[in-house]
């Protein structure tokens, strides 16, 4: 059966780049909104038959170490996404809204959801959220929506990037996927799954500064997953 046509959609970031030239997307944050824009280009006339189609580009900037400063406002993730997204005409289609003021997947969720960015909308079946990312990032997406919004199964539609997934990636997605898993056992409601995930943070990031090793530092505005401390 051919899945019903997703006419909202969350896009999540993954990264900005700070170099001489200002902040930039990452090129997997601008892979996704380029995924969201072939959607959106293979599902045109659903997009314009929609009474309330909706895209909405959330993120904000990587947790990182204190060196990884906040990004000005205009050049956070939801707000770069946003921009490519409207240069690509998607607000010919769609409303175009951004969240910018998350560091975590978990985050993405909450804040959309607090910013009211869905308040009017009903997902189901026949009407399912459209998940913009990358593939191995999905998973974990759908989990921590049926979490924050109560949704699972074909009432979430998979929009994935194209291309290969590295096997880096997958490992580490693996060991996110199974630690949410765990962390937010019983744990439902947005303002206690914040709070379990501070705690985690709290608790993986004291063990990483214990760790001869440590986690390689990163130049402001970069992101490399949802690593202790870190970003999707």
């Amino acid at each position: 059966m051919t899945p019903a046509t997703a006419t909202v959609l969350l896009v999540f970031g993954r990264g900005v780049v700070a170099d001489r030239d200002g902040y930039r997307l990452s090129a997997e944050s601008a892979a996704r909104v380029d995924a969201a824009v072939a959607y959106v280009t293979a599902h045109a006339d659903a997009f314009r038959r929609a009474a309330a189609a909706r895209i909405v580009c959330t993120g904000g900037w990587p947790h990182g170490f204190p060196a990884a400063a906040c990004p000005p406002a205009g050049c956070r993730e939801g707000e770069l996404m946003l921009a490519r997204a409207r240069a690509a005409g998607l607000d010919r289609y769609a409303r175009l809204h951004a969240e910018s003021r998350s560091r975590t997947t978990l985050q993405n969720l909450v804040h959309t959801v607090q910013d009211g960015l869905l308040a009017d909308q009903a997902f189901g079946p026949a009407r399912p959220l459209g998940l913009v990312s990358h593939p191995w990032h999905l998973p974990r997406v759908r989990f921590l929506a049926g979490k924050v919004l109560g949704l699972t199964g074909p009432a979430l539609l998979d929009i994935p990037t194209p291309g290969a997934t590295a096997g880096r990636d997958r490992r580490r997605e693996r060991a996110l996927r199974a630690a949410a898993h765990l962390g937010y056992l019983g744990v439902h409601a947005p303002a206690d799954l914040l709070r379990r995930e501070r705690r985690i943070a709290t608790l993986l990031g004291g063990r990483r500064r214990g760790h001869a090793g440590g986690w390689p530092a990163r130049a402001p505005g970069t992101a490399d997953g949802d690593r202790p401390g870190g970003r999707r």
